[in-house]
């Protein structure tokens, strides 16, 4: 079983991973942010960065990919390497912060690893407002995203909407994080396990 949780930077997805990660006893496979060597430097100049990061971001979860389908254990993915290649990339370039040769090389790239890879069984997607994603990047203090801009949250959740609004490739779970404090209130956690248990019922033992 392999379930990701996607969403936009400050939405809630490592923690919720861990969360289920632990109820589930399933295997966590966590973003590369803390090992990663350009995400500051980005932040900082994300003209001069963006092609390095996300190339940085393509290669790491790629690897992960492979590594989950190769080992036969119950796994949950903190973000998907779809969000890359049809969100963060392509918002960069549309905005000027990546230039159209290095987007179609990045592009490429992915068609040609994607070949290589399967969707989740189930990928939980998290839903928030830019109020609530400052609120909670706020809250968690990391130096490296003092510098995010508020209009890059908001192009971002945009991208967000428009590829769940089309997304196919295995069952989907749609949270609703403004409404839901599954990080503080164990109810509305157990909300979302109700939920997901409702989509994969029978493809896996909980216990």
């Amino acid at each position: 079983m392999h379930v990701a949780v996607a969403g936009n930077i400050g939405s809630g997805k490592t923690t919720l991973t861990g969360l289920l990660g632990k109820h589930y006893k399933w295997e966590c496979h966590y973003e590369d942010v803390d090992e990663n060597p350009y995400l500051l430097d980005f932040y900082r100049d994300m003209q001069r960065w963006s092609f390095n990061l996300q190339i940085y971001f393509l290669n790491s979860r790629f690897n992960q990919v492979v590594e989950i389908r190769e080992n036969d254990r119950n796994v949950i993915q903190d973000r998907t390497i779809y969000e890359d290649a049809f969100i963060f990339a392509p918002n960069l370039h549309s905005m000027g912060l990546m230039t159209t040769r290095d987007f179609e090389n990045y592009f490429s790239l992915f068609n040609s690893m994607e070949k290589f890879i399967e969707a989740p069984d189930l990928l939980i997607y998290l839903r928030a407002s830019v109020p609530a994603l400052v609120n909670n990047i706020q809250k968690r203090g990391r130096e490296y995203e003092e510098a995010i801009r508020l209009d890059y949250l908001k192009r971002l959740n945009e991208r967000y909407e428009a590829w769940i609004s089309t997304y196919d490739k295995g069952k989907l779970l749609v949270i609703d994080v403004d409404n839901n404090a599954f990080h503080e209130n164990p109810e509305d956690l157990g909300k979302i396990i109700s939920a997901i248990e409702g989509e994969i019922h029978g493809l896996f033992d909980s216990n």
